[in-house]
């Protein structure tokens, strides 16, 4: 998933952006008990303060997928909103 020139260096603004949107303090968590990568690691990559490195990248890669199904969830609930909410607008 990441190239060679990822390593060493920040994740991108916009990368940092959308997990920060699309996740949780308790994704971290869960995936710092389950990668063995630790919760502070995490963070700090995902905050733009700690570079990516082939080791803590697992993890990452772990909160890519779980904040694409976060965002696919919220997706679906506005969705079913936004219906809901139309029901009460005049017609």
């Amino acid at each position: 998933m990441f190239k060679a020139e990822d390593y060493g260096r920040p994740i991108t603004e916009k990368l940092s952006e959308t997990l920060r949107r699309n996740s949780t303090k308790n994704d971290f968590a869960n995936i710092a008990a389950s990668s063995g990568i630790s919760f502070s690691t995490i963070r700090d990559v995902v905050y733009r303060t700690n570079s990516l490195t082939h080791s803590n990248s697992k993890a990452i890669v772990e909160l890519i997928q779980i904040s694409f199904d976060n965002s696919l969830a919220r997706q679906l609930i506005a969705e079913c909103d936004k219906q809901y909410l139309n029901t009460f607008l005049p017609r």
